[in-house]
């Protein structure tokens, strides 16, 4: 039986609910508890970033203004890191608790269209290539999913055509990250990064077509920092003005 195709549209609102789920187990039941139903919520979470990083991509190929798409991202970078602070009770001045999590994930997906610019250019050596991304990678480090998602763009991006080969790069830079995870966080949750390769049944239904809702993109920017001030609020309500996650005060 041909499995049902999937539109930009279809795939971004699926990447919302997982976040959502993920973000709010994250605030009502903080400091990684080993429960199986927890830990299979958080599962369910890891089918957001990659197609993120897909779209992010994605975006970067088809948009007419790539530096207005990067200034987009930016300006959503700034208000997202507020509201993800606010949510997980981190405080806003990066590094007082932690290299982790300082920021959200908007950070290195801003970066992560910048990098790509650089891996395109024609102008730039091959080393500055490499130092010009080395120097992304230490930017993005204290962000959610850190200098990764950035790196996974990168091999998404890169190995546009090759369903294959985006997906074999993305699963190597998780990981990585899973491996700093479990050594540094939680070796459970560490495992649980690989939750990722969920993704890619979904992402290989793709049909290369946007969706009628040509909303969706300015639903997205507003709905991220929305649902993280919700989140923030829950927080407070559940356990007060203390962290629920690694980064937190």
């Amino acid at each position: 039986m041909k499995q049902a195709a999937l539109n930009g549209n279809q795939l971004k609102a699926a990447a919302l609910a997982a976040m959502t789920i993920d973000h709010v187990v994250s605030v009502v039941f903080p400091g990684y508890p080993a429960v199986w139903w927890i830990a299979l919520l958080h599962l369910i979470g890891r089918l957001a970033a990659p197609i993120f990083w897909f779209f992010v991509a994605e975006g970067y190929h088809y948009t007419h203004d790539r530096r207005k798409y990067a200034a987009r991202l930016l300006v959503f970078a700034v208000i997202g890191h507020f509201a993800y602070n606010f949510a997980f009770g981190i405080p806003f001045l990066p590094f007082q608790t932690s290299v982790f999590n300082q920021t959200s994930v908007l950070w290195p997906l801003f970066w992560g269209v910048a990098a790509l610019g650089i891996q395109e250019s024609s102008r730039l050596p091959g080393w500055q290539k490499t130092l010009l991304i080395l120097g992304i990678c230490a930017l993005t480090f204290c962000a959610d999913w850190s200098c990764i998602a950035v790196l996974a763009i990168l091999q998404i991006g890169g190995n546009r055509g090759n369903f294959k080969r985006q997906m074999g790069g993305m699963i190597a830079c998780v990981a990585m990250y899973a491996a700093v995870y479990a050594a540094f966080i939680d070796p459970v949750y560490g495992v649980l990064q690989f939750g990722v390769v969920l993704t890619i049944p979904l992402l290989r239904r793709y049909n290369g077509e946007r969706g009628r809702w040509k909303g969706m993109k300015w639903f997205f920017y507003a709905y991220y920092p929305l649902h993280l001030f919700v989140c923030g609020l829950l927080r407070l309500a559940l356990h007060g003005n203390i962290g629920v996650m690694v980064g937190g005060a």
